[in-house]
């Protein structure tokens, strides 16, 4: 009798623990929205970037974000003035939507593309400085990893290289993403 009883609270012990996992598990499902701030970039680069994502499943996602310089009187500063990233993300991991992952990113971007010429046609020495203002489409990759508190709040880090296309005179080449973005899943 001890022994059948003690099994049984064995059993329904277990089907208890189950049960309240499940439910935190589709509480974390249910939530699909994220937005975030890039803090690096807030700090360090005086850009501002923000960011919106959409969690399809516990697999990938899709979001944009936008970054806007808010001071352009460095000359790294002047590297983005502006730019419009839409991106898809795939992760890896047993948990819904969050660590490891791998992006994918297309990034609309402008930037003051500064040149010097040093002398002129006579060999006489010129120091000219010539601030144009290019747009141009890059497409990347990225990896990094989030993490996510029991109460929604997130941080990411993420590390990203891509290759701007089709600019011919282009001093730019290539474009860098990256960052430590804190945010709010709900």
């Amino acid at each position: 009798m001890k022994k059948t009883t003690f099994l049984l609270l064995l059993f329904i012990t277990t089907i208890s623990i189950a049960q309240v996992k499940e439910e935190k598990a589709l509480l974390d499902i249910n939530k699909k929205h994220e937005i975030k701030i890039n803090a690096l970039g807030l700090l360090v680069f005086e850009w501002l970037d923000v960011s919106y994502e959409y969690l399809i499943n516990e697999e990938s996602s899709f979001g944009t974000g936008l970054l806007i310089g808010v001071n352009n009187d460095y000359d790294l500063d002047r590297y983005r003035k502006f730019s419009l990233t839409p991106f898809y993300r795939r992760y890896f991991s047993n948990k819904f939507a969050r660590g490891f992952f791998v992006e994918g990113f297309g990034m609309l971007h402008s930037y003051e593309n500064n040149y010097y010429d040093y002398y002129d046609y006579n060999g006489d020495y010129i120091a000219n400085r010539n601030d144009d203002t290019k747009t141009e489409f890059a497409v990347g990759i990225s990896v990094g990893g989030k993490f996510v508190s029991k109460k929604g709040f997130t941080t990411e880090i993420y590390l990203g290289l891509g290759r701007n296309l089709g600019g011919n005179n282009s001093s730019l080449e290539a474009v860098g993403r990256g960052g430590i973005s804190l945010g709010y899943r709900f």
